[in-house]
């Protein structure tokens, strides 16, 4: 059973559909870390250009979604209630396997590091315990 559903994900995060890349988050625990998943469905609106005859997931939405989880982690803290937490940049991103309709994506994302409102998140995205894709998450958590 999922910790939070996607109402209550948007109670966190800014993002809503069709930007909105998690389904729900499994496990939290604020400032720390999240667990999230995405059902990957064949009606994703990329999937009409990306590709038409092969749907594949672009890797690039797959970074996304895992910075979104780790959104929620940081996002959960009190102190960052109501906050924003903009991607900053992304190092050693590496995708081992395509991501496709029917897949569910299980997002992990531990924060590593912080200082002040920057900090670092440590990703992996896998599907049926394979690993999908793998990056270092940096953001910056801005507003109020």
């Amino acid at each position: 059973m999922a910790l939070l559903t996607i109402n209550e994900i948007k109670e966190i995060l800014p993002h809503r559909h069709p930007f909105l890349l998690i389904d729900t988050i499994e496990s939290l625990e604020a400032g720390v870390g999240a667990v999230g998943t995405k059902c990957v469905s064949y009606n994703e609106p990329f999937f009409a250009g990306h590709f038409p005859n092969e749907p594949v997931m672009p890797g690039v939405l797959i970074i996304e979604a895992l910075a979104q989880v780790g959104a929620v982690a940081i996002l959960s803290e009190e102190s960052n209630k109501g906050k924003t937490a903009y991607f900053a940049g992304i190092n050693s991103a590496k995708f081992k396997r395509k991501v496709v309709p029917g897949d569910v994506l299980t997002l992990e994302t531990k924060i590593i590091k912080r200082k002040g409102p920057i900090g670092v998140g440590e990703a992996k995205a896998t599907v049926n315990g394979e690993l999908a894709a793998s990056a270092e998450l940096i953001f910056a958590i801005g507003g109020e």
